[in-house]
């Protein structure tokens, strides 16, 4: 934020505690925040400047509004839903931002296969509902997703056709296009990479070990940063996700790219998202283990102003992590018990633990930690 001779407006879609964070930083550098979304779970309408009870796929309708108020940026962290409209305000109002185009195939799975396979970029086969049983070059398990959610909303793994039938009506449902698509199941290691971009260029952030409940769901569990990597795989994994930014036409902004690493070494990718991780991961792990102020360089960059400042990233100097409460956690007090400057950063503890769950919504509390080596 380098011109302080007027007070910045920052537009953010999204009210959940998502945003809670990105709000409080703009706040703490005087950015004042105008806040759209549904009313219904707006926690964050009380801790914005102003706060408009307009869905933020109503694009219009807050476009408008924007040009009353004269923002000066418009940005969200940690969720698909709102990107769309972003795009369309930041294009109608000359502001910093991706492209319409780009925002539609880094928010539709199947446009980003496309893609991604245009790109030449390692990917799952991968099939839509109306193509997948004319073609017989397909093996199960298969792994069935609705095309425009996130959080492991309606995501299943299947082995039969009469799973994969159940599965495809039941991602229909939880479509808000009643799109799915299906692809090859990739078993091995999952990993995201955190980056960050400004006009075109990009800045690889922090590497995540992901841990979920696996199959049929594949809900996340723990996040933990630095991902232990060789410095081959890095390698690797560094030119897949620059390609896949540019891939989906991703010029500006905080991007989640996440990864899987086969058992015979293959790197895929599976998903980018054009906004930060959720789960902590952006807004939280990424300067608890890099010292790299993500949040502050989202808001830079939407108000058009260079992330540099945000460095030095001190990689590798701290480890950090989310672990979210359920019966497979229950042991994690114990399991970091004996690990020297292990630091609880926040915790929320809530039950009661479900046995089994579908999306994250299922979880219940979490811990953010934080390991200091150097103390």
């Amino acid at each position: 934020m380098k011109n302080k001779s007027k007070t910045k407006k920052l537009a953010i879609l999204g009210a959940s505690y998502l945003q809670v964070p990105l709000i409080e930083k703009a706040k703490s550098f005087g950015v004042m925040t105008h806040c759209f979304a549904w009313e219904e779970g707006a926690v964050a309408k009380d801790i914005a400047d102003f706060f408009y009870p307009i869905s933020v796929t109503k694009k219009e309708l807050i476009l408008e509004k924007c040009q009353q108020i004269g923002i000066d940026g418009i940005v969200t962290i940690a969720t698909d839903l709102p990107v769309p409209t972003i795009s369309f305000i930041a294009q109608k109002m000359k502001l910093i931002g991706n492209s319409v185009k780009s925002a539609f195939i880094s928010t539709n799975k199947m446009a980003m296969r496309n893609a991604f396979q245009a790109n030449g970029l390692p990917i799952p086969t991968y099939f839509d509902e109306n193509n997948l049983f004319a073609n017989i070059n397909f093996n199960f398990p298969l792994i069935v997703k609705p095309t425009d959610r996130s959080g492991s909303r309606g995501v299943n793994i299947v082995s039969s056709k009469e799973e994969l039938l159940t599965a495809i009506q039941n991602a229909k449902d939880i479509s808000l296009t009643k799109e799915v698509i299906i692809e090859s199941y990739i078993k091995g290691r999952e990993i995201s990479v955190e980056t960050i971009s400004y006009k075109g260029n990009h800045q690889i952030l922090a590497y995540t070990d992901k841990v979920t409940t696996g199959p049929p769901h594949f809900v996340e569990l723990e996040h933990h940063q630095p991902a232990k990597l060789s410095n081959s795989i890095i390698e690797r994994v560094d030119e897949i996700t620059l390609a896949s930014l540019d891939a989906l036409e991703i010029t500006n902004g905080a991007s989640h790219v996440e990864l899987k690493i086969a058992e015979d070494g293959d790197i895929y990718i599976i998903e980018v998202g054009a906004r930060m991780g959720g789960d902590f991961i952006g807004s939280h792990l990424v300067q608890l283990s890099t010292g790299f102020d993500y949040l502050k360089a989202v808001i830079d960059v939407a108000l058009d102003c260079s992330p540099d400042e945000s460095m030095p990233i001190s990689a590798s100097k701290y480890k950090s992590g989310v672990l979210f409460n359920c019966s497979m956690n229950k042991d994690k007090n114990t399991r970091f018990s004996n690990i020297r400057n292990y630091y609880i950063i926040e915790q929320v503890l809530a039950e009661p633990f479900k046995s089994s769950f579908t999306n994250s919504n299922d979880r219940a509390g979490y811990q953010i930690y934080q390991i200091r080596n150097n103390v």
